[in-house]
């Protein structure tokens, strides 16, 4: 039917806009199209790692470099990129401080399986930035929350972590757990998973205090495993009191808190847990701690590293089941210090603090004039727009406001007018080398798609 709609938009306009941004970026990237026919046949699907094909474009750009907030193809178009990897270069592209100690560190070996004075400088670090933990060092967040969770469950004797529905949390077995009228199931979809995740995992709603008291009761919870702001899909803050009473009921019934901020270290200096005074048993950030160095943190309290302690040494020798022979390697150590000391600062932060207040002020103007019954969230330095109304309360409504047609079709003709956002949902990133220029060019872009999907018939 011709009047349609989704998400406030006509399906047939939809459509004909999204042909019509395909035929303009393929036209546009002939190098880049006749490269991956050629050499791409030797990977899987076609891609180095699979979600690459979950871009929304008829095929990928190679890219040719990047450098502070912007990104060049093969093809020579440069992109203003909002995506930064995701967050892995939330701090923008080889930050000046990380790219010297890239350079100084190469000259002097990539990996010892031994410490160096960079290390205890990093811990000292992270300790500042992050507060009074006990540090181990990952290549990713996955790894850092299966070691922080092994760690939980040893300390506990209890075999379950909770998660909230729609959660993010790397690859981590553990939480890809769903709701379904209310009851924990393995999460549809999975590749090869043989083993019932049930039986280590309850699944909660964002925001539902009563249903976490409700599992927690059990007596069989281990963990509390969250990030502060649910970020994988649409946004979802957290509701007034919902950490204070998440950090009550742990304490109530002896369950570890862990505070994943591998994505919320948006929010500010020391990441949403020291911005608004958070009390994490066990805290984990990753992606962009080093400056897009593949490294990850995770820490535990003084209080739980003494519980730690106690319990290893009394376990039996023998492998713990933690740990990877190129985590905690000199290159991290040496890029984990330049970020921490002279990228994530107070200065940097304030400015990607007021670009993105400019970036989500912007797009909330368009929205309005347009009538798009959508709405926009930001999270420090993290924005979004969202295909539906809101403030959403839980990872089941965030489900539902999921448009992956109209984020597909606006995220291609956001790339043919110069700004990259997140393929995955319209996640929208400021580094400190994000200009004002690069905001006001993506709102102006932003406008123009949204006029031509709104326009009166």
């Amino acid at each position: 039917m011709p009047d349609e709609m989704i998400a406030g938009i006509r399906k047939d306009r939809l459509s004909a806009f999204a042909k019509r941004e395909a035929e303009t970026y393929a036209k546009a990237r002939p190098k880049s199209a006749k490269a991956l026919a050629a050499g791409a046949g030797s990977f899987l699907g076609g891609v180095p790692m699979h979600w690459m094909a979950d871009w929304p474009m008829p095929h990928l750009p190679l890219i040719a470099k990047a450098h502070g907030a912007r990104i060049e193809d093969i093809d020579g178009h440069a992109l203003d990129d909002f995506c930064l990897g995701d967050t892995g270069s939330m701090f923008g592209h080889s930050p000046a401080p990380v790219a010297r100690a890239i350079r100084h560190q190469a000259r002097r070996g990539l990996t010892y399986m031994l410490p160096t004075e960079a290390a205890l400088e990093a811990g000292r670090l992270l300790t500042e930035r992050f507060g009074n933990f006990r540090w181990q060092i990952a290549t990713t967040a996955t790894d850092a929350n299966r070691f922080a969770l092994r760690v939980a469950r040893a300390i506990t004797g209890r075999p379950k972590v909770l998660v909230f529905n729609g959660c993010y949390h790397g690859t981590v077995d553990d939480t890809f757990v769903s709701l379904e009228n209310g009851v924990t199931v393995t999460s549809p979809g999975l590749l090869g998973q043989i083993n019932d995740l049930t039986a280590t995992a309850v699944c909660c709603e964002f925001n539902d205090l009563a249903g976490v008291e409700a599992a927690l009761a059990k007596g069989d919870v281990a963990a509390i495993l969250t990030e502060p702001v649910m970020t994988n899909s649409c946004m979802v803050l957290p509701e007034a009191g919902f950490h204070d009473g998440l950090r009550q009921l742990s304490l109530k019934y002896g369950t570890l808190l862990i505070m994943d901020e591998t994505h919320t270290i948006s929010s500010g200096l020391g990441g949403y847990t020291r911005v608004h005074s958070l009390r994490p048993d066990i805290f984990v950030v990753g992606k962009c701690v080093a400056g897009g160095m593949p490294t990850a943190v995770w820490g535990l309290t003084p209080a739980v590293a003494e519980r730690y302690y106690e319990v290893n040494d009394n376990r039996p020798s023998g492998r713990s089941g933690m740990g990877t022979t190129l985590s905690a390697n000199p290159m991290q150590f040496a890029c984990l210090v330049a970020n921490l000391a002279e990228v994530m600062t107070p200065e940097n932060y304030a400015h990607m603090e007021k670009l993105a207040e400019r970036l989500s002020h912007g797009l909330r103007k368009v929205i309005d004039r347009h009538g798009a019954p959508w709405h926009v969230v930001r999270v420090g330095a993290r924005v979004e727009f969202i295909c539906a109304p809101g403030p959403l309360k839980n990872g089941s409504e965030a489900a539902y406001a999921h448009q992956s047609e109209v984020e597909a079709a606006i995220h291609t003709g956001l790339i043919n007018r110069g700004s990259l956002i997140a393929p995955f949902h319209n996640m929208m990133l400021i580094s400190p080398a994000t200009k004002k220029g690069q905001v006001d060019r993506l709102v102006a872009n932003f406008d123009t798609i949204l006029t031509d999907l709104f326009k009166a018939a």
